[in-house]
């Protein structure tokens, strides 16, 4: 009979034996959340971000422009502009990132020589993926629909109303924006002719 009366109790999930485990899973979740957090800020730092000798050319063009210097005194950071915020198109970002420090390690583009070479290349790819995502990161701050058209100057009052109306994108008039616009490379010319 004692046997059929400790079949009949249910058993006891939460007991110490499982409590633990399951507390010591879910702080150790917490931590790798929060570390994992913690790097992602810190990629998001202008200090990390310009730390390669290849982006201090893009650093010193920055600091020429209103994004950097301007009447209220806040700057648009690195990030601000080319990472996301949501997070899955963000973990996107940061993973397509590591060919920048790959062509960096590689000597692609460790001078001003070798990055002015690339730059057309590189603007392009940017320029892009901003179309793509119909310059998702631009519209955090800078929206059609908050605009107040009337206090902009003369030009902006009349071209942007203009390409709300024809779907056009912040990139599609606006690069060079904080970083000097390339020349488009020449085409080469075919020889076999």
């Amino acid at each position: 009979m004692a046997g059929d009366q400790s079949s009949n109790q249910s058993p006891r999930f939460f007991s110490r034996k499982f409590l633990i485990p399951i507390l010591l899973v879910f702080i150790s979740g917490v931590l790798a959340f929060a570390g994992f957090n913690s790097i992602l800020a810190y990629t998001n730092e202008m200090e990390f971000c310009t730390s390669c000798h290849s982006m201090k050319v893009n650093l010193e063009e920055y600091k020429e422009t209103v994004h950097y210097k301007n009447a209220s005194g806040v700057p648009a950071v690195c990030s601000d502009c080319h990472v996301p915020k949501a997070f899955l198109p963000k973990i996107k970002a940061k993973f397509l990132a590591y060919k920048d420090v790959l062509h960096e390690i590689l000597g692609t583009i460790d001078t001003k020589e070798k990055y002015e070479a690339h730059r057309w290349e590189m603007a392009s790819r940017v320029w892009a993926k901003m179309k793509a995502t119909d310059s998702r990161e631009c519209r955090s701050c800078h929206d059609f629909d908050n605009m107040v058209f009337s206090e902009q100057d003369r030009t902006a009052r009349k071209k942007h109303p203009r390409a709300q109306l024809k779907g056009q994108t912040c990139i599609d008039c606006h690069k060079g924006i904080a970083h000097e616009e390339p020349d488009e490379p020449d085409e080469e010319e075919d020889t076999d002719s």
